[in-house]
């Protein structure tokens, strides 16, 4: 059997924050505002994956209405979307993230992303794709007041 997910999330950009992506600080000088550390790029590929496993989304798993979460570590988040996904005796086969920013310049930082992934989804870096592009100023994105990520994933049985 296999599964398919889409995750797309967004965040909006604020001073005082750092700016997470995939797991990565990434130096910039606004952050993403969120509940936990608002690491766009990882929820977006949580709710691909939670999708994907019919298990709802993050706002259902981690609700910003819980302090548990106040400041998480979104890979930690991440971890426990695995552990939920293997009890029904799925595994991800591949993943690819998409993240959409005017700014900062993510090229220097994406190798580092898709090894956090990789790591903690337990695959392969050559399954892991992270991605990055802009939207030429146009949006929210282009107007550098938030960014978004989108995400697909592929799951099968083990």
């Amino acid at each position: 059997m296999i599964r398919i997910g889409h995750g797309m999330d967004v965040h909006r950009l604020v001073e005082g924050r750092d700016l997470i992506l995939c797991g990565v600080k990434v130096p910039h000088e606004k952050g993403l505002l969120g509940h936990s550390d608002a690491d766009v790029a990882t929820h977006a590929l949580m709710d691909a994956l939670l999708g994907a496993a019919a298990l709802g989304d993050i706002g259902k798993l981690f609700p910003d209405t819980d302090d548990r979460y106040c400041g998480a570590d979104s890979l930690m988040l991440l971890a426990e979307v695995m552990r939920r996904i293997r009890e029904l005796n799925l595994t991800p086969v591949n993943v690819d993230v998409t993240i959409v920013a005017q700014r900062p310049k993510l090229r220097p930082y994406i190798d580092t992303m898709r090894e956090k992934l990789a790591e903690c989804l337990r695959l392969p870096l050559d399954c892991v794709s992270v991605k990055a592009t802009t939207t030429e100023h146009l949006g929210f994105e282009g107007e550098e007041k938030g960014i978004s990520a989108h995400a697909v994933c592929l799951l099968t049985t083990l």
